[in-house]
């Protein structure tokens, strides 16, 4: 067991936390802690004043706004479906794309907007389907498990 009565705390400065208030022990650690660190992390100590920081941070509006769509994506042991609900005029103007890791939206809802949609897992190149179906137009991507490992050299 660890001698606590030794060195760097005596008999004191034992009685001294003992009788701390909880306010006055977070009070005492924020310090500590505010001397140690950057001024920037301090604000991550206390909830609340972490999130009202990140509410002030304004965001920059993001090319691909998927919000607007409210896109579905969920992923099976071997499909990723991706599913897209539509509005009724926009089936014939609506353009689809994909890679091995994202599908592409383009021209909904007005002709010049593009949405990406980064997918969960890889797919496969060839034998994508997509279907039309109740204001939803559903895709459905095979899945591409590559086992193929390559080992990374770390330099000292």
């Amino acid at each position: 067991m660890f001698p606590w009565n030794m060195f760097p705390f005596d008999k004191n400065s034992q009685r001294k936390f003992l009788e701390m208030k909880p306010e006055e022990i977070e009070n005492y650690v924020q310090q500590m802690m505010g001397k140690m660190l950057q001024p920037d992390i301090k604000g991550m100590f206390k909830p609340e004043d972490w999130l009202k920081g990140m509410q002030q941070q304004s965001t920059p509006p993001s090319d691909t706004p998927t919000d607007q769509l409210n896109v579905d994506i969920f992923e099976t042991h071997d499909f990723v479906y991706v599913r897209i609900p539509l509005k009724s005029d926009w089936l014939n103007k609506m353009k689809l794309f994909y890679t091995t890791n994202q599908v592409i939206i383009e021209h909904i809802p007005e002709l010049d907007d593009k949405h990406t949609v980064v997918l969960p897992a890889t797919v496969k190149r060839k034998g994508a389907s997509a279907t039309h179906r109740d204001g939803v137009v559903e895709l459905r991507l095979p899945k591409s498990v590559d086992l193929q490992f390559s080992e990374i050299d770390i330099s000292t």
